[in-house]
């Protein structure tokens, strides 16, 4: 009788083309675009950032050391102009208003310095909102420090590696699918997290609210099958278009992956292809699913009690934010899954699902995140039971 119900409900709801694009077409299509945009936007601002010529200020004496190594520096590190300014007041008002990008002030004794074997001051002025420009100057500063110093370590007729006392060497001990999974692992879980919840959110106001509006929940009430096999039909559409608009965004991000060749680096491409194999998946459908009824579990009482479609909607809504802002806790360094975490319902999944991408997931922690999202999911559906169980609620 539950599954009579189930297909009856389910054909209503493919039916309505609004459930259909929030649930399918929307999930697959915001990936390849929010992807895109990205690696476009990103791309583009690299390539002006690097292509662009750097007007640079330079405030000191004439014969200035840096300023002659300043100017032989090649094209190859970036186009660039110089021009003189006579004090850093000037220097400054320019790079406010973006007629230069880098100022520099050379002391007044720079050259004697530098002559004297002395540390020589020279301040950098840069605007922190245009992109690159510091990266820029930093590169320009260290290759001329280079040149002094090597040409200082002749005149003192000194052996560069007798004043290396420690050669150190770094080595990162992560591999690639680590580093992804640490530090790009929370938005895979949000955007899922994000779309079961729209997912669940139309077809639990249609199948409720909307059934009430329409007048057709008294003509299922009279017939002779128990109140708890409806709502369990009727729940099993609501999870089902959960998980479905979760499974179009994993869709979406394949698509993304494999044919608009979003990702070019073919490296980072064999570690996405190693990352979304068929256990990763499974196990990742295995903790959307308590999380999915968890989410149908608090959207039917509302449905029940509201009395027409907007009114569910106005209240559901707001309750998204509730659940997004846990899953955004997968975005922070250095938060990780523990026993107190694990007991976090929605933060659990994501935590859950980064270690899951960064192979370092603890079986014994995903059992309790299971089995506290299975907890949570029954005392939803027993809210929702008791809720649909009163005749106020059901009958307009």
């Amino acid at each position: 009788m539950i599954f009579t119900i189930f297909k009856k409900e389910l054909k209503d709801t493919l039916r309505d083309k609004r459930t259909l694009m929030m649930m399918l077409v929307i999930p697959v299509l915001i990936f390849p675009v929010i992807l895109n945009v990205f690696v476009g936007i990103s791309s583009s601002f690299q390539e002006e950032a690097a292509q662009k010529e750097l007007k640079i200020g330079f405030v000191g004496e004439k014969g200035n050391y840096f300023l002659e190594q300043l100017e032989k520096l090649p094209e190859v590190m970036g186009k660039k102009k110089i021009i003189l300014y006579k004090d850093s007041s000037a220097l400054k008002a320019d790079i406010k208003v973006d007629s230069i990008q880098i100022g520099m002030f050379a002391a007044a004794d720079f050259s004697h310095s530098l002559e004297n074997k002395k540390p020589a001051k020279l301040t950098i002025f840069y605007n922190a909102t245009d992109v690159g420009v510091k990266k820029r100057a930093e590169t320009y500063v260290k290759t001329i420090e280079d040149i002094a110093l090597q040409e200082r370590y002749i005149d003192l007729n000194l052996d560069v590696a007798q004043l290396t006392p420690i050669e150190t060497s770094y080595s990162n001990t992560a591999s690639d699918k680590e580093m992804i999974g640490k530090l790009a692992g929370g938005i895979l879980p949000y955007i899922f997290i994000a779309f079961g919840f729209l997912g669940c959110m139309y077809p639990a106001i249609d199948l409720f609210t909307g059934e009430k509006e329409r007048g057709t929940i008294e003509t299922l009430l009279t017939t002779p099958v128990a109140r708890w096999q409806i709502l369990f039909g009727k729940m099993g559409v609501v999870v089902l278009s959960g998980l479905l608009a979760a499974s179009a965004a994993l869709l979406g991000l394949f698509f993304s992956i494999e044919v608009m060749d979003i990702v070019e680096n073919e490296e980072l491409l064999n570690v996405v292809h190693g990352i979304l194999n068929f256990k990763f998946i499974l196990l990742l459908f295995l903790l959307l699913l308590p999380l999915t009824v968890f989410f149908a579990g608090i959207m039917i009482p509302i449905a029940v009690y509201a009395k027409s479609f907007k009114e569910a909607q106005s209240i559901i809504t707001p309750i998204n934010l509730l659940v997004v802002l846990p899953a955004m806790i997968g975005f922070f360094p250095g938060i990780k899954l523990t026993m107190i975490t694990a007991m976090i319902p929605v933060v659990n999944i994501v935590l859950s699902t980064k270690e899951l991408i960064a192979g370092t997931l603890d079986y014994s922690l995903l059992g309790v995140s299971f089995a506290v999202m299975i907890l949570i999911a029954v005392i939803a559906v027993f809210v929702s039971y008791k809720q649909f169980d009163k005749e106020t609620n059901v009958v307009t």
